[in-house]
């Protein structure tokens, strides 16, 4: 952070932090550029916050009227309870593990470099969904310039890994060093201490509590695949061990199916999801598709996800609950549990 910022520009960072779609961190960054102090020691931050504000709005504009398309869009719009991530050396079987957990159509080959742009697919656990994001592999020879762009919305990150791979450490080190490179660090903490809550109590992407408001930090699953080749014991803690890793892991196969069912239950469990059921007075709950929030957030934060000026106008609500007493009378910022029914009242 630079010194003697205004409150201004300090509440223009804190949005741009807790943004999740692209429009809204433009937004964000502009108003950044407009409140940040201009003196020398903020002359980096004000180049790198302009060079952001270009890219992004190039991307937003698309082709000029009756010009070329100069590229997609590299921005995946948020869905489901939480977007995560999937990143990895090539031939990790990457895609092969999007396609069989999201039923995508990922492009799967024998090939490396098979996937080129971000592929999003919906995990669904139980009656919630995750937004799992493949992106290309990451490789000295094939590392794409976009690639920290839809890091920007990501909740997580699944690193998967070949287990039979004789040169996966060396592969591994190229992905870390590159995107520590790009100020993304793969975190073994779930969820960030650091991260803040956004506008409906989920934690936005988590940045380090540094003076660096682009630099990503994202908990982190280590998905160490292709377990059917029958690598060596202990192969997961000694690629651990070897690159000063410390992260959760799973050890999985596509082919015979082992681990796979474990990945949505760790997501949700480890990202702090909470199913929260709306009703109506004097009918039943609506439980074929419940609204989430994280751990921390309230009934304000659902009347909002029901309608963006709903909570303005919030007078209290009924609560169903593992922690309440049938129908409870709560306020607004009462905290909700997993499973939570909420009847909304309003003024």
């Amino acid at each position: 952070m630079p010194t003697n910022v205004t409150p201004e520009y300090k509440k223009a960072e804190e949005a741009f932090r807790a943004a999740r779609e692209p429009a809204d961190r433009l937004a964000c960054l502009r108003e950044m550029l407009r409140t940040i102090p201009k003196h020398k020691g903020t002359e980096h931050l004000q180049a790198d916050i302009k060079r952001r504000i270009k890219q992004l709005s190039e991307e937003l504009a698309g082709p000029k009227k009756g010009g070329r398309r100069t590229g997609p869009t590299y921005s995946v719009h948020v869905e489901g309870a939480a977007q995560i991530v999937l990143i990895g050396p090539p031939n990790s079987g990457k895609s092969s593990l999007h396609g069989k957990l999201t039923a995508s159509h990922s492009q799967v080959g024998a090939w490396p470099f098979t996937t080129q742009l971000p592929i999003p697919g919906m995990l669904p656990f139980e009656d919630a969904l995750l937004q799992l994001v493949d992106l290309p592999p990451l490789a000295a020879e094939h590392a794409v310039p976009w690639y920290v762009t839809p890091l920007q919305s990501a909740d997580a990150a699944l690193l998967v890994v070949d287990l039979a791979e004789p040169a996966g450490a060396e592969q591994l080190e190229f992905v870390l060093g590159w995107l520590a490179d790009k100020k993304v660090t793969l975190s073994p903490n779930w969820p960030i201490p650091a991260a803040t809550a956004g506008p409906d109590g989920r934690d936005s992407p988590a940045r380090e509590a540094d003076d660096d408001p682009f630099r990503i930090e994202l908990p982190t699953l280590l998905v160490a695949n292709k377990r059917d080749l029958d690598p060596a014991p202990g192969e997961v803690e000694a690629l651990e061990e070897l690159l000063g890793l410390r992260l959760p892991a799973l050890a999985t196969s596509v082919t015979t199916g082992e681990g796979l069912d474990d990945i949505g239950p760790f997501l949700f469990r480890h990202l702090g999801i909470r199913r929260v059921y709306t009703k109506t007075p004097g009918k039943p709950p609506e439980t074929d598709k419940p609204f989430t929030v994280r751990t921390g957030g309230t009934v304000s934060d659902i009347a909002r996800l029901v309608h963006k000026d709903l909570a303005e106008s919030l007078r209290f609500a009924r609560i169903w609950g593992r922690d309440v007493f049938d129908g409870q009378q709560v306020g607004p910022e009462h905290p909700l549990s997993d499973g939570d029914i909420v009847e909304l009242h309003m003024r």
